[in-house]
């Protein structure tokens, strides 16, 4: 009983910070953070 209980934790837990790391990867590709300027744009 101990052992499955602590099955689920861990699958509860991973799939928690999975969908927090997508929204956080989502969120930036939104914003376009980590993208360098296009250099025809500087002109």
């Amino acid at each position: 009983m101990i052992k499955r209980r602590t099955v689920y934790k861990f699958l509860l837990q991973t799939l928690f910070y999975s969908v927090i790391f997508l929204i956080l990867l989502y969120f930036f590709s939104y914003l376009g953070q980590g993208q360098g300027d296009f250099i025809y744009n500087e002109f």
